[in-house]
Formats: structure tokens, sequence, C-alpha cells
């Protein structure tokens, strides 16, 4: 899909996988001897992606000294370095110069089965300013991360958001990848923590602005504690989930 960039999350401490991690940036927590943001960076290349911006905080040069400018995953890849953290939706507002086409956005630390040129046909025929990656969590294969619990009306539209709780009558739950156009980043507002779930998506819904969520084709692997990181290196072991 030329033309379309993507940010890849990068930024968070890892502070919750402290004892995996061994300090060391959470992207780079390994999963069957390659590190979560190598694999990303390889979908990213697999499914389209030229162009690649990572958002950096926590150890940044650790992570340029690992990933370099792109070229063995075949993308060009980009640092924003933020000496305050900036939140999820927050690192997109600081790079807003970038967004002049519809734009991905994935979490650096979950891995996930994605067919990327569906999702952006979806995105698309709906009109919507944001397409959220959703998953089944009582049909995909996952890690019990605790994320945003999205209902949706029969066309797909979000019609509910509910950000780290488990809200009665919904079974969908946020991927961490989204598809967004430029117009809606003005609605971030700059130089201060933002997140996609605790506060855009919510204003985006209270504006009636076109919020969609996509089902996945897989599995989606949150590796934000040592018990999730575990759970997915034992369905990677078991054969339970085929990593892409």
């Amino acid at each position: 899909m030329p033309g379309l960039k993507a940010l890849v999350l990068a930024a968070g401490k890892s502070t919750r996988l402290a004892s995996i991690t061994g300090g060391r940036p959470k992207p780079l927590v390994e999963v069957q001897g390659e590190s979560v943001l190598a694999r990303n960076l390889r979908w990213l290349a697999s499914q389209g992606v030229e162009e690649t911006w990572i958002n950096l905080h926590y150890r940044p040069e650790e992570i340029q000294a690992a990933i370099g400018n792109g070229e063995r995953f075949g993308l060009n890849v980009r640092y924003r370095y933020e000496p305050d953290i900036l939140g999820t939706a927050g690192a997109v507002r600081n790079l807003a110069h970038e967004w002049t086409g519809t734009f991905l956005v994935i979490y650096g630390d979950n891995l996930l089965s994605l067919d990327v040129p569906d999702f952006l046909a979806f995105h698309r025929a709906h009109k919507a300013g944001v397409t959220i990656a959703l998953f089944d969590q009582d049909r995909h294969r996952h890690t019990g991360i605790a994320g945003g619990r999205v209902e949706l009306a029969p066309n797909g539209q979000v019609v509910g958001f509910h950000e780290g709780q488990s809200e009665r009558g919904t079974t969908f739950v946020n991927a961490g990848v989204y598809l967004v156009e430029p117009d809606i980043v003005p609605s971030i507002p700059p130089c201060q923590l933002y997140d996609f779930g605790r506060d855009l998506f919510p204003r985006l819904l209270e504006e009636h602005q076109y919020l969609y969520g996509y089902l996945i084709s897989g599995y989606c692997l949150g590796l934000d504690t040592p018990e999730s990181y575990r759970e997915a290196l034992r369905l990677v072991r078991e054969g339970e989930v085929r990593l892409t």
C-alpha cells in the first residue's frame, strides 16, 4: 500500500514487565528469538507499509540501536523522541505534519494477526474517521490483558467504548491497532498527555464522529505483564498461535 504511513508506539516505561525485561524497553522483549518490535516492523513491511515512525522516551538509544534505519525490515524507519510521555494519541499529535493521508497506529508491545489491506478497505468503505481493530475475547486467542471494551452497531459503527472495563454484553476488545484520518488529528490537544482509549475515543463518540470497529482475523497477544508474557509464550510453544 504505497503511501500508507505507520506510527509504532514504543515510548512507554517497562514498569509492569520489569522482571522480564531486566530494565530494557518493553518492545525489545523477545518471542521466539526476535523482539516484539522487530516482529511488528517485519509485519508492517509484509502488509505493504513502506514508512514508519517510532516514538521514543524510555531508553531510546537501545531501541534505535536494535532497529536502526529499518532497512533490514524493508522499511524506512524514523524516530521522534518525547522528553515527556505524550500518550498514545499525543504521540500522533506530536507528528501532525506527517499525516497527510490515512495512517496506521500500532502498539509496539502487542503481536496480532491482521490483514491490513482488508482493514483499510473496510475503513474507507465506511468513510470512518478512525477504525479500531478488535478481537473477540470468546473467539480469538489472546493473553487476557484488559483493554477497552467496544460496543458495535450492526454496521460496525462504535456506539460505546469502555476503557479498561469488562462491560457486560460485549466481548469485543480493543486490539491496539488503528486507522486514522488526518482530519481527526486536530481533535488531539498538543503538547500534553492524551490517550486514544481514555480520552480521544470518548470525545469522538460525544461529537458523533465516524468511529468504526473491525474484527481481526486471528490472535492478539498483549504483553503488558509477566503473566501475559508467559501466556503468549505458552500459546506459541503449544502451537495454539502461529506468529505471522
